[in-house]
């Protein structure tokens, strides 16, 4: 049975062979990676499910804003191809969400498969107006704003440097 654990104490060597499997060795030039580069993953909001000492899966979640409103990018959400279809996702998706929930419910973002997130709150309702520092597909930019904020109709996504 898969474990949950921070995703902090996953070495990083497995962790990057599972983005790797999962996504492709050319992952970092994907428009996500540019929101993220020089930044450290939120630890709270970051989790792995683990497997006889191997992740099969992985969440992690990132300080972005759009101007100074503080907002959470989540992904990559990551699942080892000979495990996917197993509820995986689903099961990172939870956890990061209850944690979410301690925390406040803060406003999410991600780019992603509307048809997957929407059952997670996402949807690409309030991010009409934002735009990203590479090319993106606007129906799969997707917010996530549990307790209704107001949040700005109109900007750039870009990295918290205010988290650096």
């Amino acid at each position: 049975m898969p474990e949950l654990v921070p995703l902090e104490r996953v070495a990083s060597k497995q962790l990057e062979q599972l983005l790797d499997d999962a996504f492709g060795t050319d992952r970092f030039g994907r428009t996500a990676y540019l929101l993220r580069k020089r930044s450290k993953a939120i630890a709270a909001l970051s989790f792995a499910l683990v497997e006889n000492g191997v992740p099969i899966g992985s969440i992690q979640c990132w300080p972005v804003r759009i101007g100074d409103f503080p907002i959470v990018l989540v992904g990559p959400v990551a699942v080892t191809p000979n495990q996917q279809g197993k509820g995986i996702g689903h099961q990172l998706m939870h956890a990061m969400l209850e944690a979410a929930g301690k925390m406040g419910e803060p406003v999410m973002v991600m780019i992603g498969d509307p048809e997957y997130y929407e059952r997670f709150g996402f949807n690409s309702s309030q991010t009409g107006g934002w735009t990203l520092p590479g090319p993106w597909e606007p129906r799969r930019l997707l917010a996530r704003n549990a307790k209704g904020l107001a949040v700005p109709t109109s900007g750039m996504l870009e990295e918290d440097d205010r988290a650096l």
